[in-house]
């Protein structure tokens, strides 16, 4: 037996076989990455109530006889959810999301983790517990090398000192989130207002949610209640191809693919509704990222509603359930009812089925039992986020894809670009495969969800603008404005991307993130002066085929080719994601990347200054920018060009007299002839 593998951010063995690992759901495919980073985190606080009275009469060793119980279960509810446990301080549990890896909704994991250390809060002692929680999101320093299972610390900034703050104004057995958590999970989470808390050192009240319970189930959105905006085609191929299906007794396997908030999951219920209008029996499943309760959950999903099986059935009831369905699907044919029913039990895992005979029995009693029930009425099966199902239940739809016989079927896939990572070749080989990917909504489109959320024009171009024709991201901006403060990425967003370039593998994170410093338009060579030894041409090709970045057709620098982030968002996220002397570093760099490469024009002499100034050297930003100023002098931009006059005064430090007063006098004379220009400009509206 080979050596078992550690997980480097946590320390734990791992099975040969396991992908992510047991304990914190870190990659083990990808090496945890070792410097410090910025990220967007959510911390959970659980401390007991009234224990350090309780310990004081007990002997040490029954002190811990008592903590250690509580430790591992509330570690192990944290840890089902995706997050990871840093540290245990007495009776307190301090857990991270976020990091060292995103998972695209980790302030809502952080809060149904809460919501369940607190149901079970009185099964963890003989006699019960009492707790206080406290689920608080913001930035933080990361250290992405730690280890918190030896006690390494992890995550600081103030998002931290806020969380105990919370914790500590929770009402006993509640859970108390602070601001950055409500917006970013109010549309799963029910909520009661709480008293702003007062906290130590904080200069403002910190102001306070009560968490109730979840209305809507993991993964799921709130329903919208408008149309579909914008996917009129994608919807007339998903009807032409359930019509040829139903019709002509073909079953399909189609894969709508697609970044998160894409669409996917409003295209579908568009065109299911559409379906069951029409007679078609519909029947949903979906994978889930935590707390998933088997190999074949949203395969065992689906089965329970065609047989009208529920969870609080008792294991009888549901092996005749199960065993009446099979009779009624696949009796009279040559297969066995009965071992139909037993297998079925086994993707449940219940009675004498939770043990299948074989994996072949098993995926032939599956498609007999769909099959079956395509011919009693047209079916179709909707696998939702089935990049994050385990790999048999992979291998289960596409051998009931290319197995099934004449029946009125359809098995309708929906899934993030990540599945392509997992299976390269999925679908391939199949006579009956349509790949479906989703992508941004035109102009018109985006801006018509945009004007229903806020019916301004001028607010809904300035979504559209950041949003980029993301469904998802208009609303989430939209409801932002007014909300946040100028520039700064609703949470949900920012967790979305992160997820997506937390998914990469590690080289091409990397890249992308030294790219991000660069902007929004860059250069292999400039990623080169970043200091990669390798040549990162293959992996900007990679990341070009995940739609992440494409080549432009032009390039402002001479026999280079020049490619652009896809979407403003990725960029943003991925700069932010930097630790600070990092960018500082990286800046310099692209600085005299630019200094060797481009020449005296406008554009090229403000990107040297942005560059300069972001590495700490202002004298030398200060040289651009008056550059800067004076072409923009030169061009009658009297206006712009007083701009970056004031950006150098700024950078001139006090002390330097001489020079201040050189700036200021030719920032006064723009300034006037600027003046000159807006009335020039008023007459000539006037006249026209």
């Amino acid at each position: 037996m080979g050596e078992l593998p550690n997980c480097s951010a946590c320390g734990q063995e791992n099975p040969p076989i396991a992908r992510f690992c047991l304990t914190c759901g870190a990659s083990l495919s990808h090496p945890v990455r070792q410097a410090d980073e910025r990220r967007l985190v959510t911390i959970i606080f659980v401390d007991l109530v009234g224990f350090t009275q309780r310990a004081e009469h007990l002997d040490p060793e029954d002190v811990r006889a008592l903590l250690t119980p509580y430790h591992e279960r509330v570690r192990r509810e944290i840890e089902s959810f995706g997050g990871v446990v840093e540290k245990f301080i007495g009776d307190a549990v301090m857990g991270v999301f976020g990091a060292p890896f995103s998972h695209g909704d980790d302030a809502e994991r952080a809060v149904r983790a809460g919501l369940a250390v607190r149901d079970i809060a009185g099964e963890m002692i003989e006699g019960g517990l009492q707790l206080r929680i406290a689920v608080n999101t913001g930035e933080a320093i990361v250290s992405l090398g730690a280890r918190p299972a030896f006690g390494e610390a992890m995550v600081a900034g103030d998002v931290v000192n806020t969380a105990a703050r919370l914790q500590t104004a929770a009402p006993v057995n509640g859970v108390v989130v602070g601001e950055e958590t409500y917006r970013a999970t109010n549309t799963a989470i029910r909520y009661e207002p709480s008293e702003p808390v007062r906290a130590k050192g904080k200069e403002h009240p910190i102001a306070a949610w009560l968490a109730i319970e979840p209305f809507v189930e993991p993964g799921l959105r709130a329903a919208d209640a408008g149309e579909l905006v914008g996917r009129g085609f994608e919807l007339t191929i998903l009807a032409a191809l359930w019509e040829r299906a139903s019709a002509s007794r073909l079953p399909t396997l189609v894969s709508v693919l697609g970044p998160a908030g894409v669409g996917k999951t409003t295209l579908a219920t568009g065109f299911c509704a559409a379906a069951a209008e029409a007679g078609a029996r519909v029947v949903t499943g979906r994978s889930l990222p935590y707390r998933e309760s088997g190999t074949y959950g949203a395969l065992a999903g689906q089965v329970m509603r065609i047989a009208d099986v529920f969870e609080s059935d008792s294991p009888a009831a549901i092996e005749a359930k199960l065993r009446a369905k099979s009779a009624d699907f696949v009796g009279g044919t040559e297969t066995d009812p009965d071992a139909v029913a037993e297998d079925l039990a086994a993707v449940l895992g219940v009675g004498k089925g939770s043990h299948a005979a074989d994996r072949h029995g098993l995926f032939y009693s599956v498609r007999e039992f769909f099959e079956g029930a395509a011919r009693k009425q047209p079916t179709i099966l909707v696998f939702e986020d089935i990049h994050w199902a385990d790999a048999n239940l992979l291998d289960l739809v596409l051998a009931s894809a290319s197995l099934m016989r004449r029946v009125p079927l359809m098995i309708l896939t929906l899934a993030r670009p990540e599945l392509c990572d997992q299976r390269p070749n999925w679908g391939s080989g199949l006579a009956e495969f349509l790949a479906l990917t989703l992508g941004p909504l035109d102009v018109d489109d985006a801006r018509q969800l945009a004007m229903r959320r806020l019916g301004d024009r001028a607010q809904a171009d300035a979504v559209l603008d950041v949003a980029e024709g993301n469904p998802l991201f208009i609303e989430q901006l939209a409801a932002s404005i007014g909300k946040t403060a100028p520039g700064r990425l609703p949470t949900n967003i920012r967790e979305i991307v992160a997820a997506r370039l937390d998914a990469l593998p590690a080289d091409e994170r990397a890249l992308l993130l030294d790219a991000s410093v660069v902007g929004k338009v860059f250069w292999v060579d400039a990623l080169r002066a970043l200091g990669s030894d390798a040549d990162p041409t293959p992996l900007v090709e990679r990341l070009e085929q995940r739609d992440l970045i494409r080549r432009e057709t032009g390039s402002l620098i001479e026999g280079k080719p020049q490619y652009a982030f896809t979407h403003a968002l990725i960029r943003e996220v991925a700069y932010e994601m930097l630790a600070r002397a990092d960018r500082t570093r990286r800046h310099g760099l692209v600085a005299e990347f630019f200094s060797r490469n481009v020449g005296e024009t406008a554009e090229s002499i403000g990107a040297m200054a942005r560059h300069w100034r972001a590495a700490g050297r202002n004298d030398v930003a200060v040289e651009h920018l008056i550059r800067a100023a004076q072409v923009a002098e030169g061009g009658w931009a009297k206006d712009h060009a007083a701009f970056l006059y004031r950006e150098a005064l700024s950078l001139i430090p006090e002390t330097d007299v001489e020079r201040r007063r050189a700036v200021r006098r030719r920032l006064a004379l723009a300034s006037t002839a600027s003046m000159h220009v807006a009335d020039v400009r008023l007459g000539e509206n006037l006249r026209g």
